[in-house]
């Protein structure tokens, strides 16, 4: 299943899984999904990882057949299961963890048929709760594909061209991300949004509401996926806002950058700019570990209000009720950066701050980057040039 390389990291990650369970009573956990599996295992495959709190993880393989590492056993169905916790002296007696807001309503009373006289439970917060906080192998794999982005946003003033689109552009940078080794792959939590890779957004674009949780909108080019560029040509005195996901190895790193169509002149927009990167700075010095993650929130709120810019800060049209998210293996991991969160940062917890405004009639404005929680405070992981730079 895993190669020996990987099986430090795993067990580190297995341990984090049955700690967990042990805290919560919970005494066995069904993972499912691709994302989950591949956290359990080192690579997405077909099938299940069923954990106790103090046994190495059972791995249940449909597809793809070779592997031989580990406790495991190729099946056709599920139910070919219970056989074998039972043979190993694994079945669950009192209560089973399943990924209840992953899986359908037909999948989820199909694996819960076969634990049925035992209490069923929801998974998915604890394993999300888990997944958080990183190790240092996922911290330098989030490194590398802060560098790798890094990299594929310095290519935007070369690719740049007069009366070119949104789309164009678009295009262009996610051909160099290829080339850069970026999977193509935005892997989200949650069936309310989806995307491709990204967003490019030029000038009012920016104030088309989306129906997606995302920060920002975007008409797009078809009602089936209504975000990101929309065609729009890219015109002097527009922002170009680009928001395009990194995910070159599993682990994803987020970023925006703002650039001007030569230039702007509008200084609502200017001075808003100037306060995202402010914003940013403001909340790199406070996050430490057990800050309360609202209190981000509310210093962000407050500086935007000095400012009387509320009327544009995360959306105009339609505004954001957050300022940033966790980020890993998928875009919008926890915590959540809103007023009415709970959590506190911890020591390898890892998100993406995204102060961000909208000025009608110029566009998108602000910065976005992915940090690192430490001991000392956070790290920056990516680190393209922040200023309102101009494209000629």
């Amino acid at each position: 299943m895993y190669s020996k390389e990987i099986l430090p990291e795993l067990r580190i990650r297995w341990k984090k899984i049955q700690d967990a369970m042990k805290e919560q009573g919970t005494e066995a956990l069904l993972l499912t999904s691709s994302v989950n599996l591949y956290y359990a295992s080192g690579r997405v495959f077909n099938g299940f990882a069923f954990f106790t709190s103090d046994e190495e993880p059972v791995f249940f393989v449909r597809r793809p057949f070779g592997f031989l590492a580990g406790t495991l056993y190729y099946i056709r169905k599920p139910e070919e299961m219970v056989a074998q916790l039972t043979s190993l002296n694994r079945f669950p007696q009192t209560n089973i963890a399943l990924e209840a807001d992953s899986l359908s309503y037909t999948e989820y009373n199909r694996l819960a048929s076969l634990f049925p006289e035992i209490e069923k439970r929801n998974g998915t917060p604890l394993i999300r709760e888990v997944r958080a906080v990183k190790s240092d192998y996922e911290l330098e794999k989030m490194r590398e594909s802060g560098r790798r982005h890094d990299a594929m946003y310095s290519h935007v003033s070369a690719v740049f061209e007069e009366g070119m689109t949104d789309l164009e552009m678009s295009s262009e940078l996610e051909y160099i991300g290829r080339q850069l080794g970026n999977l193509g792959l935005f892997r989200i939590f949650g069936s309310s949004m989806e995307t491709y890779t990204g967003s490019v957004l030029a000038g009012d674009n920016a104030d088309n509401p989306s129906p997606y949780d995302f920060s920002m909108g975007g008409e797009g080019i078809d009602p089936s996926l209504p975000m990101g560029a929309n065609g729009t040509v890219l015109r002097p005195g527009m922002s170009l806002m680009i928001d395009l996901g990194g995910n070159f190895n599993g682990y994803m790193t987020d970023m925006s950058r703002t650039f001007a169509i030569h230039k702007i002149n509008n200084p609502l927009a200017i001075e808003a700019h100037r306060l995202s990167v402010a914003i940013q700075e403001a909340i790199k010095i406070m996050a430490k570990p057990g800050v309360a993650v609202k209190d981000l929130y509310a210093v962000a709120l407050e500086m935007v209000k000095e400012k009387n810019l509320e009327a544009y800060f995360m959306g105009h049209n339609q505004q954001a009720a957050f300022i940033g998210h966790g980020v890993g293996i998928e875009i919008n991991e926890l915590p959540v950066i809103t007023p009415r969160s709970q959590h506190l940062l911890k020591v390898g917890m890892t998100f993406a701050l995204e102060p961000k405004f909208v000025i009608p009639g110029v566009g998108a404005v602000g910065v976005e980057n992915t940090f690192a929680v430490h001991q000392e405070g956070v790290e920056q992981l990516t680190n393209f040039p922040e200023d309102l730079q101009e494209l000629f």
